[in-house]
């Protein structure tokens, strides 16, 4: 029985976050796009609220099948950013190689924040 408690709650639970997954996926996503339009960069500040949203509702989702996205998205924006820091010299050196580094970091980017999305879409974890 108990069981059975600790699962509904956890589905409440999850259900919960999922206005906050949305709202920091979006937030995810306006970046993402951003960053592959030319000239529609909305800025790293919306970025950085999607992430401190992120670390601070976190550990609301533990047990839950949301726990999985907010690690998700934490972890998607930590490696872009070490990716942008990293391949930012090719920009000072050559700029082809900088735009192109930049240009697939983005993709990347996008790709699993749309991932991200459809998967909580369909009220499951995002495969690892």
């Amino acid at each position: 029985m108990t069981d059975i408690i600790d699962v509904d709650t956890n589905n409440r639970k999850a259900e919960g976050l999922k206005t906050v997954g949305w709202i920091s996926y979006l937030l995810h996503l306006i970046v993402a796009l951003g960053a592959v339009i030319p000239g529609a960069q909305p800025g790293a500040v919306l970025l950085v609220v999607a992430l401190v949203l992120d670390l601070v509702k976190k550990s609301d989702a533990e047990g839950t099948w949301q726990a999985n996205h907010f690690s998700w998205r934490i972890r998607t924006v930590i490696w872009a950013g070490v990716l942008y820091v990293v391949t930012a010299p090719l920009w000072l050196l050559f700029f082809v190689p900088g735009w192109i580094a930049w240009g697939l970091i983005s993709l990347w980017f996008l790709y699993r924040i749309v991932r991200g999305m459809v998967a909580m879409n369909s009220n499951r974890a995002v495969d690892a």
